[in-house]
């Protein structure tokens, strides 16, 4: 009778945190003995000693490049090794450092074993920990160190404040993520950066919480201390952002966008979220309501954001804590009478200093440089004709804009008798402009005051329809007349008493 098939069994070891020093006489007798060997990554000081084996290794950095995420790196390599167990009865599976530290693999293989019928002899290893504990000069368990995994600082270090030694920071915008997530840093926190321990290359680099993610070019060997904060962790900003990243990853619809497809929603969310403003000086709302209105639209809005700065994320551009520094700082520099000296007399000449300011910055030799095209047609033509009044090419009040509209109405209905459509054209548009500078001059937004008389216009013709309908009168069948009688009742019931 022939004996039984052994159980599969993966034998899992650690390598250590750097060179074959740190790596323990049971691996290296392990290493020997099982002939069918597995590497998590090929990227560590030691992995040479199974590659080196007779026999060789198989490593899995294939998966850190074709999979969308680290959880499908993972998952896919799980799977690879219980496969390959099942197949063989007995593997080794070697990971960087102990298996029994933030070794995502290793939780999973525990997970997956039962169900796949295999066995796991995890054997123990030195860590990271250990060198960076020396490194330090503290004594982790008398301090009270939290150990976090970088991908899940956000969660895994709320209301937290420290000390964190911080694992998996393995790439610069893994820093700009966790520095995002202490929303009420200052910055000027103390955090040291442990980079290659255990290894000829090793760093401790002494930064700040502000300039942890420029200190050092990251990698796989990096980690982060946290002595403490001045404030928790905070994580709903950072929820939210991980939650557009994972939507990004793995959602069909998102995964294909790009920032030109994007733009008609973000458009549509801003206009969206202009109602919704409006909606909160209307007294016929709730105040509740509208109030749950608005941040419904303001979180529509915040999402594009996100979303443009996740696609430039994955692209290696920037990451949203660019997005965040950037105009934080911008913010700073053109506010010099709050955070500087310089004092002011008001808000003119708070503008004022701002213009200068942006044109310093920026270079421009124009006073229009900076202003969208883009802009809504009215908007556009506000901003123009306000940009050339700052440097006096302009009327002195509202008579001088007032004539121009007399001006140029004359020269379209002139345009409209040659029947020459692109003088027409041309012709319209002066008078819209000279309409919007009359608005600027009065003080009055041109956008705001078309969009009040459209809806104006389109709240009495709905009166209109009504009325028409209770006198059964076709609207499509009436003659002018008819309409205008309508109109003139519903406009007279529309005024004020």
């Amino acid at each position: 009778m022939a004996p039984p098939d052994p159980q599969p069994t993966i034998v899992i070891v650690g390598l250590g945190p750097g060179g074959v020093e740190h790596v323990t006489a049971e691996t290296l007798t392990l290493i020997d003995r099982i002939d069918r060997r597995h590497l998590r990554t090929a990227v560590h000081p030691s992995a040479h000693l199974l590659a080196d084996a007779a026999g060789g290794a198989v490593a899995h950095d294939d998966l850190y490049e074709a999979a969308d995420t680290f959880d499908d790196v993972y998952a896919q390599l799980t799977e690879r090794l219980v496969t390959d167990a099942q197949e063989h009865g007995e593997i080794l599976y070697a990971v960087p450092g102990s298996p029994l530290v933030l070794e995502r693999t290793v939780r999973l293989l525990r997970e997956r074993s039962d169900d796949a019928g295999a066995r796991l002899d995890i054997r123990p290893a030195m860590s990271f920990l250990d060198v960076a504990w020396a490194r330090l000069g503290i004594d982790p368990v008398e301090s009270g160190v939290r150990l976090v995994d970088g991908h899940e600082f956000s969660s895994g270090a709320a209301g937290d404040v420290g000390p964190l030694l911080v694992a998996h920071t393995h790439a610069n915008w893994v820093l700009s993520e966790i520095k995002l997530a202490a929303d009420d840093a200052t910055g000027d926190e103390p955090v040291t950066l442990l980079h290659a321990l255990g290894t000829p290359d090793e760093q401790i680099v002494e930064t700040t919480w502000a300039e942890m993610d420029r200190a050092i070019d990251a990698d796989h060997l990096t980690s982060l201390y946290v002595p403490r904060l001045d404030a928790p962790v905070g994580r709903h900003y950072v929820r939210f952002h991980e939650l557009t990243r994972t939507l990004r990853e793995r959602c069909p619809w998102d995964v294909e966008q790009t920032h030109e497809t994007l733009i008609p929603y973000l458009i549509e969310e801003t206009y969206e979220v202009v109602d919704a403003l409006q909606a909160l000086s209307d007294p016929d709302r709730d105040e509740a309501t509208a109030d749950d209105d608005l941040i419904e639209e303001l979180g529509d809005l915040l999402y594009q954001i996100e979303f443009h700065a996740v696609i430039a994320e994955q692209e290696g551009r920037f990451t949203i804590a660019d997005v965040a520094d950037g105009i934080h700082d911008k913010l700073v520099r053109r506010h010099p009478h709050v955070f500087a000296d310089v004092a002011v007399s008001g808000t003119d000449e708070v503008l004022s200093n701002w213009d200068e300011i942006k044109r310093a910055e920026k270079g421009r030799t124009s006073v229009f440089d900076g202003i969208p095209r883009s802009l809504p047609a009215l908007a556009y033509a506000a901003k123009v004709g306000g940009k050339a009044s700052k440097v006096g090419f302009d009327w002195p009040d509202a008579a001088g804009a007032f004539e121009k509209i007399h001006e140029e109405t004359r020269e379209l209905s002139d345009a409209i008798d040659t029947a020459d459509a692109a003088e027409t054209t041309a012709e319209l548009g002066d008078l819209l402009f000279a309409t919007v500078n009359v608005a600027r001059h009065v003080g009055v937004d041109p956008e705001f005051a078309l969009r009040s008389a459209s809806d104006k216009f389109r709240r009495r013709f709905e009166a209109v329809e009504v009325l028409a309908r209770e006198r059964e009168i076709d609207l499509r069948a009436s003659e002018l007349a008819v309409l205008d009688a309508l109109w003139d009742k519903v406009k007279a019931a529309s005024k004020p008493s």
